[in-house]
């Protein structure tokens, strides 16, 4: 029931002071987690590993940024120039 009775006083104060509180309460809840950071690190140096043997290949900012462009599309041409990595491999 705390949370209620905080909820309650919350929302008689003032926007600004709601918004600002709201503001905090959102940081509080972005704590880092090393855990996932570690993860991240080990996907991003695999990826580098396997560009530098030549398992997959670049896309170019240009083709990101294309409106006409599709990840899948682009995967489907890496497969079809004989990469190690498929289509399941980047899920």
């Amino acid at each position: 029931m705390l949370e209620q009775q905080i909820l309650k006083e919350a929302l008689t104060l003032a926007s600004k002071n709601r918004a600002s509180l709201v503001e905090k309460l959102l940081v509080s809840l972005d704590q880092p987690d090393k855990s996932i950071d570690e993860l991240c690190a080990k996907e991003a140096e695999n990826r580098i590993d396997a560009y530098e043997a030549g398992n997959i290949k670049a896309i170019s900012a240009e083709q990101v940024f294309d409106s006409n462009f599709s990840i899948s599309s682009a995967m489907r041409g890496i497969e079809n120039e004989g990469s190690n990595y498929s289509l399941t491999d980047l899920k």
